[in-house]
């Protein structure tokens, strides 16, 4: 069972409590993304309820998230990242990626991967990079589902 917590910055909190996801937003900020944008509701609902999500909020409005799947002790994956476009530029991005590797679940983790097109300079803040072995990930694409 994952740790639930949550984190505070000045108005913004952060949580990880399942039942804080306000799924209308997400699945709006999911339509804007280049990632997700196919993504049906159904197939976004079911990815939440299996991954460790962190909401950010202000006030009571989601504004953020970032969705971990996790088995929260050898392997994490880092997707769904996103900041609504009205709260952008305001550190917002690198305090939610800060608290998920803060995560009690996630700092005992010895590889957490992530896929970005154009983030590449927030995430090597943190310590990311490409793989040192490229040649030992392999990936299956269902283009059905």
């Amino acid at each position: 069972m994952l740790q639930i917590v949550q984190y505070k910055n000045g108005p913004f909190l952060l949580s990880t409590d399942p039942a804080f996801v306000q799924i209308d937003r997400v699945c709006e900020f999911l339509a804007r993304s280049y990632w997700a944008n196919t993504r049906d509701r159904a197939t976004i609902i079911k990815s939440l309820e299996h991954s460790l999500c962190f909401s950010l909020f202000y006030e009571q409005t989601q504004i953020g998230l970032a969705r971990v799947i996790t088995d929260g002790a050898t392997f994490a994956y880092l997707c769904d990242v996103f900041i609504d476009e009205e709260f952008r530029g305001q550190g917002l991005g690198k305090w939610l990626v800060e608290c998920v590797l803060q995560h009690p679940d996630i700092t005992s983790v010895r590889r957490i991967l992530l896929a970005t097109k154009d983030a590449h300079g927030l995430y090597q803040q943190f310590g990311f990079q490409p793989p040192m072995q490229p040649e030992r990930l392999m990936e299956k694409i269902n283009p059905q589902a």
